[in-house]
């Protein structure tokens, strides 16, 4: 039976029960590589259930970098019996396979083609500890003990993990480094270790950190000046708005008098958080919500007013598997469509296509400064992959002469100058009119704010021509947005393709290693990195300087695609879609 021998280039998956405590043992080993200088990708795959159901987490190391889903296991860590028959079989040969052998394996759960490391866990959690809850989650710690041996991994780099993780409980911290070690002592004493793949120390993360999308893009809403959140909660957006408030109560209360400088409102329902949104919005707050596809259907009505009567709100979208309810703790790139066109007769909204955590932060900031510069809502299309999962990233830099921009806004000052303000007048040929925050003139600069037909003066009108002319002022305004959202990241290989391919968010992760094996194969493609719509110029000289163009994305009906045929009058023909929508995070091999 042949061996799988490499240094710092593996993938793990540990197949755990749902509520178990296993994530806290996972993290701990995802965390232990990255501490050690190795890229990690670690995929958290779990249930929509509370508890109970199978649940999965993968880590994939790579010295060279490559953190997208590899498909194939090195090492499976099975511990849970209703799903081993299927964890057994995803088992690259060569395998490893780390099971309680606590009971006997059964005959239909043995391959000839994999190596089996049996550590009776359960046996050795009752007899050491007597409390039930604790020999559950100290058997977790006692595999992560395991590995620890198996892999080669620092021991005092977990030891100082587990003390960090009980910071404030010191009680909990002996007994879980005791687990630990009772794993590490069985496994080095009873097993071969470390196995012919193992990690070792590198100096290959640099100055990265390892952030999740959803804590990058909370803590990009505090720094561009949010101080509003009304939300309703959602899988998987949920963890958003709870960075946003942690990261609050740290930076946004009064030194003095102990006063909250925010707000964070959870509504009854979505429809009532993004009216909450886009009235703190127009009474001149920066104020957000966070979502995924069911709550966008739902916030639709007041996206279409906020569209029309012009007001400014930041909306982040972490799409999941759908129709309906879906599969709620999967991911996709479905909501492109229901994004840029909600909700019906003739919306259109800014997107921006954050692919790291970074550009989460990086585009929080941006979508505030967008919204109250076009006076429309802006949309942020994460997802699930890039939300919840923990991510390498470069850290994040910040311009601390950063001002926000606000926009046309008409001051007091320029009313009693006699600046003649109508709320939908264009003066200056970008489309976009001023505004006036409530109270800004006793007198003058106040406007009726209305959903309904008005012409450039505010004035409610009927007539088809003054509704046309507001309309196609609205169409125009869209197109200074294209010159202001950031621009595609195009990649020319120099060698006259006539290939191109287009891609955007989370298939950025596989992107990169498959385009590798490309060039390794001499096979020249030239690539294009959407990262916001409407899109600009160069998404559309980029189509035509191409006979083919190939579009990555992460649902069934080619959304992007579509967009793009919409949007530019692109032959569909000449745009290939390449699809994956399975609810899981792209593989390297399938992009």
């Amino acid at each position: 039976m042949s061996h799988l021998a490499t240094i710092n280039e593996f993938v793990l998956r540990f197949a755990n029960v749902n509520g178990s405590g296993s994530a806290s043992a996972n993290g701990l080993i995802a965390k232990s590589f990255f501490r050690m200088g190795l890229p990690v990708g670690p995929k958290n795959i779990f249930p929509s259930n509370i508890q109970g159901l199978p649940t999965w987490f993968e880590i994939r190391v790579s010295e060279a970098g490559y953190t997208a889903r590899r498909g194939s296991v090195d090492l499976m860590i099975a511990m849970n019996a209703e799903t081993f028959l299927q964890d057994i079989a995803s088992v690259e040969t060569g395998g490893y396979l780390l099971y309680d052998s606590s009971k006997p394996l059964s005959h239909d759960a043995r391959r000839d083609d994999i190596h089996y490391l049996g550590v009776p866990l359960t046996a050795l959690a009752v007899e050491k500890f007597s409390n039930p809850r604790q020999r559950l989650l100290f058997k977790n710690i006692m595999y992560a003990g395991v590995l620890g041996a198996l892999l080669q991994i620092e021991t005092e780099v977990m030891e100082a993990l587990i003390a960090e993780q009980f910071r404030g409980k010191e009680k909990l911290i002996q007994p879980n480094v005791d687990a630990l070690h009772m794993g590490r002592d069985y496994a080095l004493e009873n097993l071969n270790c470390p196995l012919p793949f193992h990690a070792q120390r590198r100096d290959a993360v640099g100055d990265r950190i390892l952030i999740d999308g959803n804590a990058a893009a909370g803590l990009g809403a505090v720094y561009a000046g949010a101080t509003v959140a009304a939300w309703y909660p959602i899988t998987p957006s949920t963890s958003l708005v709870d960075a946003f408030t942690r990261y609050c109560r740290k930076y946004r209360v009064d030194a003095d008098s102990g006063r909250n400088n925010y707000a964070v409102i959870q509504a009854e329902d979505e429809l009532s958080a993004i009216g909450m949104v886009i009235g703190a919005s127009w009474n001149g707050a920066r104020a957000f919500t966070a979502t995924s596809g069911p709550g966008v259907s739902l916030m639709g009505e007041f996206l279409g007013l906020a569209y029309y009567a012009e007001i400014p709100a930041v909306l982040f979208d972490i799409q999941r598997v759908g129709p309906s309810t879906g599969m709620p703790t999967r991911t996709q790139q479905s909501d492109l469509l229901a994004g840029a066109y909600a909700p019906h007769r003739d919306p259109k909204h800014v997107l921006l296509l954050p692919a790291t955590p970074q550009e989460c932060f990086d585009m929080a900031v941006q979508a505030f400064d967008l919204a109250e510069r076009l006076q429309t809502p802006v949309i942020v299309m994460s997802d699930l992959d890039l939300g919840m999962n923990d991510t390498l990233s470069a850290p994040f830099v910040w311009d601390d002469h950063y001002t926000p921009d606000r926009g046309k806004v008409a001051s007091a000052a320029q009313l009693d100058e006699g600046f003649e303000f109508f709320r939908y007048l264009d003066v200056d040929g970008d489309a976009i009119p001023y505004r006036t925050y409530p109270g800004t003139h006793q007198s003058k600069g106040s406007f009726f704010t209305r959903g309904s037909g008005h012409d450039r003066y505010g004035k409610y009108t009927e007539e088809g021509a003054k509704y046309q002319d507001n309309l196609d002022r609205l169409r125009r305004k869209f197109d200074t947005a294209a010159d202001r959202v950031p621009g595609p990241e195009i990649g020319i290989v120099g060698k006259g393709s006539r290939t191109g391919l287009i891609y955007f968010g989370t298939t950025a992760e596989p992107m990169r290693e498959a385009l590798d094996q490309l060039v390794a194969q001499d096979i020249a493609v030239d690539t294009l990195r959407l990262r916001a719509f409407p899109f600009c110029q160069a998404v559309w000289d980029f189509i035509a300087d191409h006979d083919r163009v190939l579009v990555v994305e992460q649902n069934r009906d080619a959304q992007m695609k579509s967009l793009l045929c919409i949007e530019g009058g692109v032959d569909p023909a000449r745009l290939v879609p390449l699809l994956h929508y399975d609810g899981m995070p792209g593989l390297d091999q399938e992009s």
